[in-house]
């Protein structure tokens, strides 16, 4: 075990073919939560212990795999409160943690904005409010490690009545902050500013794209969830604006709770004008895609999406015939990428070539806002203007379209 980091065991139930995939999955997220992996016992379930998961004599194997040891128990799936304590008692008392405790302790490091703070304390509030009672002995006393990032521990020292008025606090708070976003959403359709909304699965390179793309400087890292709070950042193509916006990573079987708790921070994704769903295309990029779209379905996200193969330097198998092939980090491809998110926003604009007399100049200087001129040409009456128009502005500058 590395000097001063909390030791992982993992529990990995085995219901299916894709239980290994899960499992090396597992073990990035104990790295991300700066944990230390330190081994797994593998169990075939044909029928769940209602009491403890897994069965007796597998518990009983576990029990002498980890005597002497001091690490917290990782069961790579989702358990009820009874469950834990049961775990944790018949394991001498041992902390025993699920996925979901992992990734929101992961999310507590992630967070810097007010807003996703907020967002995190509420999800492990309400993931542990009806478990309070049901932590075992390792955690009823204070103590550092996963699961104790946040609210962690002091909120279990305080009646369920407290915690309870918190929860409601931040709800409160949340539905303001949601508001707000709606009307920040609104504040751009209204500007006729189109969003491209950066969605899918975790570290397969949307902060990096983010940045080659709009010149941004995110924070970026090879770890789980590296961003967890949106960032949205302005760049244009063929002289017309975007907004481009980062959202945080979507995960195989990522609890719904916390799909409700973050839906204010991937409001950018349900209300963008065009969704890059990023994979990475040297890896598992068909289970990343599946993932994505579950995901935007369970949002109500009904926005037109393109299909983005990342890391393409690092060697591919066979791609999608419809997906744009990039590397973020090399800048392949993005101008094709650029093409395409053009193409697929081409109904709102007009391509056109105006010719304004100089005798209307101070008309057309007051439509000259809604337009990007892409060339301008002084001739001996007047200007011809190479010009990209929104669809909504066109019956405006329609005296002044040639072709």
């Amino acid at each position: 075990m590395t000097e001063g980091k909390e030791a992982v065991y993992v529990v990995q139930p085995v219901f299916g073919s894709e239980a290994e995939v899960l499992h090396d999955e597992t073990v990035s997220l104990i790295e991300s939560a700066g944990a230390v992996y330190s081994g797994t016992i593998f169990q075939r379930i044909r029928e769940v212990n209602p009491s403890t998961f897994i069965g007796e004599g597998k518990l009983e194997e576990l029990k002498e795999r980890l005597s002497g040891l001091e690490v917290t128990v990782l069961f790579n799936g989702e358990l009820s409160p009874s469950q834990t304590q049961n775990l944790s008692a018949a394991l001498d008392g041992r902390k025993v943690i699920d996925r979901t405790t992992l990734i929101l302790d992961i999310f507590a490091l992630r967070a810097t904005t007010a807003e996703g703070k907020l967002q995190v304390e509420l999800a492990q509030l309400k993931y542990l409010y009806p478990r309070l009672r049901g932590k075992g002995s390792a955690l009823s006393r204070l103590g550092g490690g996963i699961g104790t990032r946040g609210p962690g521990e002091t909120r279990l020292e305080t009646d369920r009545r407290h915690i309870r008025r918190r929860i409601d606090a931040l709800e409160e708070k949340l539905r303001e902050t949601e508001a707000r976003c709606t009307l920040q959403v609104a504040r751009r359709r209204k500007n006729r500013v189109k969003t491209v909304a950066l969605v899918g699965y975790t570290n397969t390179g949307k902060s990096t794209l983010l940045n080659a793309m709009t010149g941004a400087d995110v924070f970026v890292k090879d770890a789980l969830f590296a961003t967890l709070d949106p960032t949205a950042r302005a760049f244009e193509i063929d002289g017309v604006p975007f907004l481009m916006v980062d959202t945080v990573g979507f995960l195989r079987e990522l609890p719904h709770g916390l799909i409700e708790a973050f839906k204010s921070t991937l409001e950018a994704a349900k209300y963008c004008d065009l969704a890059l769903i990023v994979c990475d295309a040297s890896s598992d990029f068909e289970m990343q895609q599946k993932t994505t779209l579950d995901t935007l379905e369970g949002l109500g996200c009904t926005a037109p999406h393109l299909l983005v193969m990342n890391k393409c330097d690092l060697g591919t198998s066979r791609l999608p015939r419809d997906c744009v092939c990039i590397s973020a980090k090399t800048g392949y491809g993005l101008d094709e990428l650029k093409r395409r998110i053009f193409e697929a926003l081409k109904e709102n604009f007009v391509r056109a070539e105006l010719f304004i007399p100089y005798l209307n100049m101070a008309e057309y200087g007051a439509l000259r806002p809604l337009l990007t001129e892409r060339a301008v040409q002084f001739e001996e009456d007047g200007e011809t203007v190479d010009a990209i128009i929104p669809a909504v502005y066109a019956h405006k500058l329609k005296p002044f379209i040639k072709k």
